[in-house]
């Protein structure tokens, strides 16, 4: 199996390391001194498992990479969410009939209501695709579905750092058990992680999305790590008041509820000292993913219905923060 990660930071580049450790044909999609570091001396991934370095073929450009890799069976995105409109379109060099493409990403996906069954299938998320123009980027039948469970940060050029946590769940969007589906679960175990596969990929995509959009705003805020966090009882209190105004929208689209607030609690704490996304965002100078963990999720709220005064003050000082601390 011939695979691309898009994105070779703390996710992507655990993930390329892992795939190509494990006898995959694994490239990767990066830029700048990540790149050059890439290039010059392969990927080195730094875990409780130990530390290991791969060579990869590295490149900028899609269209690049495909002239030297060629198409590829399947393509792993993980980017922030703004970044993807922009990268969907140059794909297609590396794409053939077959190719599975599987956005590993944070928040709400765009593709959300593609094959969703419930009154708003087939719509696109406006706080993600306003234009409603990505579905004609990539097709949404190649999308298979995905909920990472780990964490990591880019330590150095061509260095990034992984907590040991490895949980990939994968699922077909109309909760098919395809063969590609099974195909690509079976690479990822071979590679070391530790992938599941389900039927109801959404509510996994909320189990996620209820952690995310309470924590990371509160973590890029305070410029706390979660163990920081989790030993602050105002914040804590904070936070759970927020997952449940997010349980009740969850609730209103049908979403079955993996786990009640006070074992999501206890899943945030065994996280251990690290730094989140949006946290490591904004001591970096990047843009935050505001729409897609906070904006989308306001969005789908609105449109069911159901108050949420906490999380939508939540989104208000995130928002701010974001404009007031522009990325370089």
């Amino acid at each position: 199996m011939k695979i691309c990660v898009v994105g070779a930071g703390a996710i992507g580049g655990m993930l390329a390391a892992r795939l190509a450790h494990g006898g995959f044909s694994t490239s990767v999609i990066a830029r700048g001194k990540h790149l050059a570091a890439i290039r010059a001396d392969g990927l080195t991934l730094k875990s409780p498992e130990g530390v290991i370095n791969v060579p990869l073929a590295a490149e900028e450009s899609p269209a690049t990479l495909a002239a030297r890799v060629g198409r590829q069976d399947a393509v792993i995105i993980t980017l922030k969410a703004h970044q993807i409109p922009d990268m969907l379109g140059r794909l297609a060099p590396l794409i053939e009939p077959e190719t599975v493409v599987v956005p590993a990403i944070n928040g709400l996906p765009w593709w959300y209501f593609f094959r969703e069954g419930g009154r708003f299938d087939g719509q696109p998320i406006q706080r993600l695709d306003p234009e409603g123009r990505l579905f004609g980027l990539l097709d949404p039948h190649r999308v298979l579905g995905c909920v990472v469970h780990a964490s990591g940060e880019v330590t150095a050029p061509g260095e990034v750092t992984w907590n040991g946590q490895k949980t990939f769940v994968l699922g077909e969007p109309d909760g098919s058990l395809s063969r590609r589906l099974n195909g690509l679960a079976d690479a990822l175990h071979r590679a070391g992680l530790e992938p599941r596969v389900s039927e109801r990929i959404r509510d996994e995509i909320w189990m996620k999305l209820i952690g995310n959009t309470s924590f990371n705003p509160v973590a890029a805020l305070t410029r706390a790590r979660m163990d920081r966090i989790c030993a602050n009882p105002e914040l804590i209190a904070f936070i759970r008041s927020v997952m449940h105004e997010m349980m009740r929208v969850a609730d209103a689209y049908g979403i079955r509820q993996l786990v009640d607030v006070e074992r999501r609690l206890e899943i945030a704490q065994s996280i251990g000292p690290v730094k989140v996304s949006m946290h490591q965002d904004i001591e970096l100078g990047r843009k935050m993913e505001v729409d897609a963990i906070v904006g989308a999720f306001i969005e789908l709220a609105e449109k069911a219905g159901v108050p949420v005064p906490l999380t939508s003050a939540l989104h208000g000082l995130i928002s701010e923060l974001s404009r007031n601390v522009p990325p370089y």
